[in-house]
């Protein structure tokens, strides 16, 4: 009983701590799925990545806020719904209600079929922007938490480098910890320009940070 009680404890109290979010509050305001979309806001807002005209990729999409975000930016005046001035592919493992404009695949992006499906979807086109946010469900596990991480990281560094324009960035999610200084070193060997960013929107207890690359080497 005592340890049902300390877990209810820890998310009542994680539940006030995300009611009382700003970012939360903001999202809910302004019709964003998630706390999320404000990260990439800021990281955008900073370096100017996502513009009209411009093809993105949104890896780890569910539930949508990146899309959501990505699509406002590429619509005249920032709307929701109606035209849009480029295109948004996404893909993620979990089901995805759907968004205005944005191409939903369903799939495990280390699995031939959904990358096949991506693949048909460029049909040879060069992207502008991939955007990362995939994370795989941790086991409290260091070693193995690093490994499942580092995986992902690489899949998207992998899939930018073959993809990107040859100024085109990747935005990807990774944490802080054991491994992330060998995935700081990858960004360098695979980019030009390699910045990592922590988001004000990102928790700071979390180890959560992102690192961007411009500009994939070789291109």
């Amino acid at each position: 009983m005592k340890v049902r009680t300390q877990s209810k404890k820890v998310n009542k109290s994680w539940l006030n701590d995300h009611v009382r979010d700003p970012y939360v509050q903001l999202a809910q305001k302004e019709g964003y799925r998630a706390r999320a979309a404000y990260k990439l806001k800021e990281i955008d807002e900073a370096l100017g990545l996502i513009r009209p005209g411009r093809l993105v990729v949104d890896l780890g999409s569910a539930p949508g806020a990146w899309s959501q975000y990505v699509r406002r930016k590429l619509a005249p005046e920032g709307a929701a719904a109606g035209v849009l001035a480029g295109q948004i592919l996404a893909l993620d493992i979990l089901p995805m209600e759907p968004i205005e404009g944005v191409t939903f695949i369903q799939g495990d992006f280390g699995e031939p079929e959904p990358a096949a499906q991506l693949e048909a979807q460029l049909a040879g086109r060069k992207v502008d922007v991939v955007v990362s946010d995939m994370a795989p469900n941790l086991s409290g596990i260091p070693s193995s938490d690093s490994a499942r991480i580092a995986h992902l990281v690489e899949l998207a560094v992998d899939f930018a480098t073959q993809h990107l324009k040859a100024e085109g960035a990747l935005v990807c999610k990774v944490f802080h910890g054991s491994g992330y200084s060998q995935l700081v070193k990858l960004f360098k060997d695979r980019f030009r320009i390699v910045k990592p960013m922590k988001p004000k929107a990102s928790r700071d207890k979390s180890s959560e940070t992102f690192l961007v690359g411009i500009g994939p080497k070789g291109r």
